[in-house]
């Protein structure tokens, strides 16, 4: 059985075929600048187990963009399959379950509208996810389309957790309240995380789940459920990001808003786009941030040190929240990758009983659960890498086939 699974944006689609049989990647790629014209790059990048392949195609749309990766699928030379039919189902990723249940679920025309009448909780992911899936259908007409929502782990949430301080008629009639997002990396790490724990013979109740890339959450699982989390009704909330501000006072919006001469909108689209890391020193990625800090730079320093802080506040928030700590679990591109930003995040952590082996997270393997806590902390640390797209997969499976 092989299962495709779609993450789209609004001008860009990430895809694997996994063969469930045994769970491995045929292939995997990434299709950008949809609906774009005049670049003079590759926009489309596939590799699998029949090599790599770079191409330069301009896509009118997501429809185009699927006939792309079909014709990428079944391509004698680089292909992995050899006709679209062995494809069993496709299961997309949604940032935002909307209104309507957030159960991973068969995508119909109905659904569908659903969602998209619900785009307002998520205007820069919902559309084109919904787009996504119809492009799909046109192109693969019969194949069962699978929805994952990121907001599912987060639906076991307490309403102390999820409310916020607003007239509750505005709760009730328009769904004001934290829904939480990568939901499936949340719930793919934890999971490890609680079976590496136990494995060990070690207490797993209690952990910290820390999903650091552009876009970072933080979620406290107890007793492998969700019950809070960092994000907030979008993923603008929560700790300083690659581009986005996170957590920031709502009366900044109509000051920064009326001092630049900009719209909620434009105000709102500057919180997601131009602040963060990016907003500081000019850059997104640890990479660079990391060798401007080498070169002196303090505006850099001063991202990393904000970032750390605020990190180590939720975490703290959290073990409060949970009346204790396991473990704290580091994941995604900067979680997994960043050496110096676990040095950073990882710091005056000891009053939580979280002692930080900065030996251990610098040596640490690559693609490898591995403890970066020393031998006497009782907080464990762990990297654990995170697999989105087998937890798309295995939704998809079962929601289809009820295996």
């Amino acid at each position: 059985m092989k299962i495709l699974t779609v993450n789209a944006g609004s001008s860009s689609l990430k895809y694997q075929l996994i063969e469930m049989t045994d769970e491995s990647v045929l292939c995997k790629g990434g299709i950008e600048r949809i609906g774009l014209k005049g670049f003079s790059s590759p926009n489309i990048k596939h590799s699998g187990i029949n090599g790599e392949v770079e191409k330069k195609v301009e896509l009118a749309d997501h429809t185009e963009a699927f006939n792309q990766l079909m014709q990428l699928l079944t391509d004698k030379e680089h292909g992995v399959i050899n006709s679209v039919d062995e494809i069993s189902a496709v299961g997309h990723r949604f940032v935002h379950s909307g209104t309507g249940g957030s159960k991973p679920c068969l995508l119909n025309e109905a659904k569908l509208d659903s969602l998209y009448a619900d785009r307002d909780l998520a205007p820069l992911h919902m559309p084109a996810n919904v787009s996504c899936v119809r492009s799909c259908m046109k192109v693969m007409p019969g194949v069962p389309n699978v929805g994952v929502f990121d907001t599912y782990f987060h639906s076991t949430m307490p309403p102390q957790a999820y409310m916020y301080g607003v007239a509750y008629e505005d709760y009730e009639k328009y769904h004001v309240r934290k829904y939480g997002f990568h939901g499936a990396s949340h719930r793919y790490v934890s999971a490890k995380a609680i079976e590496y724990l136990k494995e060990k013979k070690l207490p797993a109740g209690k952990i910290i789940t820390c999903h650091l890339g552009n876009g970072s959450s933080i979620t406290a699982v107890k007793d492998g459920k969700c019950v809070d989390t960092s994000m907030g009704m979008t993923p603008l909330a929560g700790m300083l990001m690659g581009t986005r501000s996170g957590s920031v006072d709502p009366f900044i919006v109509d000051y920064l808003g009326k001092k630049r001469g900009m719209t909620s909108e434009e105000t709102l689209y500057y919180l997601n786009k131009k602040c963060g890391f990016v907003g500081y020193c000019g850059y997104s990625d640890c990479r660079d941030i990391y060798r401007l800090i080498a070169e002196g730079d303090e505006k850099a320093r001063l991202a990393m040190d904000v970032f750390g802080y605020q990190i180590r506040k939720i975490v703290g928030g959290f073990a409060t929240a949970m009346n204790g700590l396991d473990a704290i679990i580091f994941t995604g591109g900067i979680g997994e990758n960043s050496a110096d930003a676990r040095r950073d995040i990882c710091k005056d952590m000891e009053f939580l009983g979280a002692k930080f082996d900065v030996k251990a997270s610098d040596k640490a393997p690559r693609g490898q659960i591995a403890e970066i806590s020393t031998a006497d902390s009782k907080v464990k640390m762990l990297i654990v890498p995170t697999n989105e797209e087998i937890v798309i997969a295995r939704d998809t499976r079962e929601v289809v086939y009820g295996k």
